[in-house]
């Protein structure tokens, strides 16, 4: 039994939550790209205040790891990073895409799951995409990757399952997909904080804690700097 904070922001998504024993109290979340570093800590502020809390009372902080952007990775790694230290709580570390696995869960309770397969996806640039495979209950089924989706992917998979596919990389294999009667996808769902409350429940009550000195994000690709557009920086 835990109250945690949670951070999202492997994505253009900025989201904050605060969870009492593994059920969202609340949340605040923005989708303006960019926003991360402006807005983290004043949503955490916010939401500390408007529960009436204050952060001591806090029991624990947990992160979304990636895969995901590397600067979004960084920001709110480094926010949960200095808000264990300042506070000398524990640092709890979510996978993104297990995260957005039980949010598609959730999303889709209502109906028969049986033999449904559930693919999150992030848009990681360059024609690829970050995803992975999970059962109804949340086990993986095919570990994360990036990879180039075509006419091929995941037909081994969709000839035995139904495969639910959601987040912002899941517009990409659409196009390509959506012929197949097995595959079904979640339009507008990307990744948030709240899908993060059970699962940093679960490793708080496993003492599953990271190393705030080398807990490092999950990038999964080697950050590539852009080229700089100011004059005299090439």
């Amino acid at each position: 039994m835990a109250l945690i904070l949670n951070i999202e922001t492997s994505t253009q998504v900025c989201s904050v939550s605060i969870a009492l024993n593994g059920r969202t109290e609340a949340i605040k979340e923005s989708h303006t790209k960019n926003s991360h570093a402006e807005l983290l800590t004043i949503f955490a502020q916010q939401l500390i205040s408007d529960l009436g809390y204050e952060f001591k009372d806090l029991d624990a902080v947990s992160v979304s790891k990636g895969p995901g952007s590397y600067t979004g990775l960084r920001i709110g790694v480094s926010t949960a990073k200095g808000l264990c230290y300042s506070l000398d709580k524990p640092l709890i570390a979510i996978t993104t895409l297990e995260a957005m696995a039980a949010g598609m869960i959730q999303k889709t309770k209502n109906t028969d799951i049986s033999n449904t397969v559930f693919c999150p996806m992030i848009d990681a640039r360059r024609m690829e995409v970050y995803s992975a495979l999970y059962s109804a209950d949340l086990s993986m089924m095919r570990k994360i990757k990036a990879e180039i989706i075509d006419g091929d992917s995941f037909a081994h998979a969709l000839e035995k399952h139904k495969i639910v596919f959601g987040g912002d990389g899941a517009a990409k294999c659409k196009e390509v997909l959506s012929n197949n009667t097995n595959a079904v996808f979640l339009d507008d769902f990307l990744p948030s904080s709240q899908y993060m409350s059970q699962l940093a429940e679960t490793k708080f009550a496993e003492k599953d804690f990271e190393d705030l000195a080398y807990f490092e994000p999950f990038y999964l690709k080697d950050f590539i700097a852009g080229k700089p557009r100011v004059k005299g920086l090439r």
